[in-house]
């Protein structure tokens, strides 16, 4: 869906990731869909060669882009390559038609950019991959140097590895990871719907459609079907929550129709297409952003009142004293929460002590810790350094 309002998202963008569907990819299921892959790959190699609608660089303002695509799809190809009708429960046979699957989806892409003259190279990620801050900066220097190759990434999920406990869960989030992994200027979500609309189109015909908002906004997520809402818009409110996450690194992400004639090269020349959710002007700091990236965590401390103020007025770092309860089993450097007394996560951060010493100088005062530890260590139990706040 277009209209006349121009943008400058995707005309200014360096870095972009675009994500595209299963229903997309796999034509609703029927196997990979060559015409449309290739489709999509065409317009990628023209953003990367600065090629746009085109028009070359020299003659027209064009420029060359990197980018990065999110793509679903190995478990639909796989299922349909096994001879499969339904969708397994079983996680073992689900990791088994990804990993038949995910062989014809890095084929399929590999031929179609190589057709467009591009190099491609398949990136298969977990969250415990991003989880863990070696790997997380492993991950970005090989992507970064792929793009500074010219090599478009193709990244999925894992599929043949995880599990219920490291899994992203969906693609849209993945998306967002990446582009807060490799600082991304935009993120696009490719889908089967036009973009966001105000209500569940097929049950209210008053809907309107939603055109531009900001990432993060709470009536963004209520109008796609989220808390606080019974209105359903299949998988409208992954989205939202993934542009709410990309912002965060300030990516602003556009969710449009995939089938859209030159979505991704309309909207490199600044036309408005889809459902425009802009992020906020201040990015957060790169390694508060990996902590703010952990889907994951390992535990959580509660704090009283004046704790929570001064975390979220203040700034400062959660002292022991502030902390009222203790949950989970963590250890030390692990990624916890810290709650209010409500249960309202206020920030996340890392932990200067384990859940059992936590539980040890919970109330106390640092000039105790000695006495009750053994040992006198850093004052905080989170110092403001490794705290992030929570949106």
């Amino acid at each position: 869906m277009t209209y006349k309002k121009k943008s400058n998202v995707l005309r200014d963008a360096r870095r972009i990731v675009v994500k595209v569907g299963s229903s997309l990819v796999t034509n609703e299921g029927r196997g990979l869909d060559a015409a449309a892959i290739g489709e999509w790959c065409r317009q990628l190699a023209a953003l990367v060669h600065g090629l746009e609608r085109g028009t070359p660089a020299r003659a027209g303002g064009a420029r060359r882009r990197e980018v990065v695509m999110v793509s679903s799809g190995a478990i639909a190809e796989g299922m349909k390559r096994l001879g499969w009708a339904r969708r397994p429960r079983e996680i073992h046979e689900l990791q088994a038609a990804a990993a038949v699957g995910q062989m014809g989806l890095a084929q399929m892409y590999e031929t179609k950019l190589r057709e467009n003259g591009l190099g491609s190279a398949q990136v298969l990620l977990t969250h415990a991959d991003l989880a863990d801050r070696e790997r997380y900066l492993n991950a970005r220097s090989t992507l970064l140097t792929l793009l500074r190759l010219g090599v478009v990434p193709v990244i999925n999920e894992n599929d043949t590895v995880v599990n219920d406990e490291i899994k992203f869960g969906d693609n849209d989030t993945l998306g967002a990871l990446v582009a807060n992994l490799i600082e991304a200027d935009a993120l696009v979500i490719l889908t089967d719907q036009p973009g966001l609309f105000t209500a569940d189109p097929r049950k209210d015909p008053a809907a309107t459609f939603v055109h531009e908002g900001q990432a993060g906004d709470p009536a963004l997520e209520v109008m796609a079907g989220g808390a606080g809402s019974s209105i359903g818009s299949g998988g409208m409110i992954t989205k939202i929550l993934a542009a709410k996450r990309a912002a965060g690194s300030g990516a602003s992400t556009v969710i449009a129709w995939g089938r859209e004639p030159d979505a991704l090269l309309r909207l490199a020349s600044g036309e408005a297409i889809g459902t425009l959710l802009l992020a906020p002007t201040q990015k957060t700091q790169a390694r508060k952003q990996w902590l703010a990236d952990h889907l994951q965590l390992r535990g959580a401390v509660t704090v009283d009142g004046g704790a929570a103020a001064k975390l979220r007025d203040e700034g400062k770092s959660l002292l022991p004293i502030g902390m009222t309860a203790v949950q989970g089993d963590f250890s030390r450097g692990d990624v916890i929460a810290v709650c209010d007394a409500a249960g309202v996560e206020v920030g996340r951060g890392l932990a200067n002590y384990s859940s059992v010493e936590a539980r040890l100088i919970c109330r106390k005062r640092s000039s105790q810790f000695e006495a009750l530890l053994g040992y006198a260590a850093e004052p905080e139990m989170v110092h403001r350094d490794n705290l992030v706040l929570t949106r």
